[in-house]
């Protein structure tokens, strides 16, 4: 799992080596470090760590490991990947309906989030539909594009995907 750590450490030589070193300890790997010196509170400097470790086991050993240091963990958190995919759609086509859509394709697969933009409707009662679609898996993009390609293909509705 990817895991982002927001600590403060006290504002003294050595620190900084200290509070990075358990991550190895607990067989982890650092993946980006901040060390904003500028942002102190109660003498403490500010350090963010984005790090990845195979469990919760081993981030329960960390945080262990920098409270016995004296290292305020202020905010510790998982990070996921997103994939991401855009989709237009085209035709007789009404917000409730691309609303009810996208309802039903996130009971299909784990949609993290949806970002929908609608045109006005043009002389022949048409509509575009920008679809932009964030998930949490690589598979659930192939399990969208299979259920959007076959509800367009229902509803007689022109679908461009990845543009």
């Amino acid at each position: 799992m990817i895991v982002n750590a927001e600590l403060y450490v006290k504002d003294l030589p050595g620190q900084l080596v200290g509070s990075l070193e358990p991550i190895s300890m607990v067989d982890g790997n650092i993946m980006g470090v901040v060390h904003d010196r500028e942002q102190i509170v109660n003498h403490r400097i500010s350090l963010n760590v984005t790090f990845e470790v195979e469990d919760a086991t081993q981030l329960r050993r960390l945080e262990d490991i920098w409270k016995s240091r004296d290292i305020i963990i202020s905010s510790i958190g998982s990070v996921y990947s997103t994939f991401s995919m855009e989709y237009l759609l085209i035709g007789r086509i009404t917000a409730s309906y691309i609303e009810r859509l996208m309802e039903e394709a996130s009971q299909a697969v784990t949609v993290d989030s949806v970002d929908i933009q609608y045109s006005s409707k043009n002389h022949d009662e048409k509509r575009t539909a920008m679809i932009s679609v964030k998930v949490r898996e690589e598979n659930d993009l192939d399990a969208l594009d299979r259920f959007l390609r076959s509800a367009c293909r229902e509803g007689a509705i022109t679908y461009v995907r990845g543009l």
